[in-house]
């Protein structure tokens, strides 16, 4: 797609970002560059509970949280596609840092649809801001003059120690003050309005993440930094906006939980790789080399075809709705309804690849220093992401198909 020539060297000084990238395959080919180190350092994210400094600022960059960013704040617009690929190289090395990279990453995509004073206290000086989450209404706004009061406690705020701001989600209050559940928005404050419970995070899965909780004690948020979501969650936002980019018309919905089930997929792909390598040099019992074991080769086939049909079929519904989206058509229900069902079986596909991968890989994967096991745990852990919860996505299809009105029982 691009022909480009990395020449600067990753940044070794915590906090220095040189150089962003200027393009999808840049950053993909910065990425290959890191596979190695991204891996030597997954134990010591786990160990720390979130990504190493070190590895955060090499995150940066790369220029992954730039892909989808606007490009008049320092961003390349990039199709959803190739910033699938860059997660997935990043997660495919460590599951903590491709999850990180995903979910922060994806964030640039509502926020482009933002007010345009959000977006420059977010980038006009530091294009490398990175907002954190969660989307889930915590916390209820009571509307004042000009904004909100804003009061709750959020949980799994992934990559948050290394974000300058976040972006949550909240019921409106009513007049009464209880929450009206038909208005759900989303707040963005700066790191100096929130608090991060710093040992919320004792997981057994994807530890490195850093998925902490978060508090907010009645700040007052400012009307322009408050989003709404029924037309970005529709994909009509943008053309009111007149942003022209297909990218910006995907339903939020179909990007954020696109990412999420991305950054899985990766897991399942790092898994695969492990037990591959771990495959290489095990013996078994009987003196045989578990690569030359039938069956454990029959395993390893299967998997790696499991992972990358799933693969496969993300990247197709990516490429459907961009080109639908390009043509000046609205994503519909139906269509992401269909996408959403997609991504969850292709998770769940991979899952069961892993499984079988550490099922059958011997006592010896069980051992700490094993990369396969902390894959596996990884795996599982980011199984347990709402968006990887399969039946309601299943259902709300079918209901859909059969044109059954009423409540889907999922948000699309």
């Amino acid at each position: 797609m691009f022909a480009t020539v990395i020449d600067e060297k990753p940044p070794v000084t915590t906090g220095e970002v040189a150089d962003p990238a200027k393009s999808s395959s840049t950053v993909l080919e910065r990425i290959e560059s890191l596979v190695d180190f991204y891996a030597a350092n997954g134990a010591e994210n786990e160990r720390l509970g979130r990504l190493t400094d070190e590895v955060a600022d090499r995150v940066k960059w790369t220029g992954v949280a730039r892909m989808l960013q606007p490009k008049r704040y320092g961003g390349m617009e990039a199709h959803p596609v190739e910033f699938m690929e860059a997660v997935l190289a990043t997660g495919t090395a460590d599951a903590a840092t491709g999850w990180v990279a995903g979910v922060v990453g994806v964030h640039p995509h509502e926020l482009a649809q933002a007010d345009d004073r959000l977006q420059q206290e977010l980038w006009a000086e530091n294009p490398d801001t990175w907002i954190a989450s969660p989307y889930a209404p915590m916390g209820i706004a009571t509307p004042v003059e000009g904004g909100y009061r804003f009061t709750g406690h959020w949980k799994f705020s992934s990559g948050t120690d290394h974000c300058q701001w976040v972006m949550i989600g909240g019921f409106v209050a009513n007049p009464d003050g209880s929450p009206n559940r038909g208005d759900v928005r989303h707040f963005c404050l700066p790191r100096k309005d929130y608090e991060i419970v710093q040992d919320s995070w004792d997981v057994l899965g994807l530890r490195g993440t850093g998925s902490k909780d978060l508090i907010v004690n009645d700040v007052f948020v400012p009307d322009y930094r408050v989003i709404g979501q029924e037309e970005i969650n529709a994909g009509t936002a943008a053309k009111a906006l007149g942003l022209d980019n297909p990218l910006y018309a995907i339903p939020r919905s179909v990007m954020f939980s696109g990412a999420v089930a991305t950054a899985t997929l990766a897991i399942a792909q790092g898994a695969l790789a492990s037990a591959i390598a771990f495959a290489a040099h095990r013996v078994g019992m009987s003196g045989q080399k578990a690569a030359g074991d039938p069956y454990q080769l029959s395993t390893i086939g299967h998997a790696a075809a499991e992972i990358e049909s799933a693969v496969t079929q993300m990247k197709t519904d990516f490429s459907r709705v961009y080109d639908l989206a390009a043509t000046g058509q609205v994503v519909g229900l139906d269509e992401r309804l269909r996408v959403a069902r997609n991504q969850a079986s292709s998770t769940h596909r991979a899952l069961a690849a892993v499984d079988d991968l550490f099922l059958h890989a011997g006592g010896g994967s069980l051992h700490l220093h094993q990369p396969l096991q902390r894959f596996w745990r990884d795996m599982h852990a980011g199984m347990n992401h709402i968006v990887n919860v399969a039946e309601p996505k299943y259902r709300a299809w079918s209901l859909d198909h059969y044109g059954v009105e009423g409540p889907l029982g999922v948000k699309v």
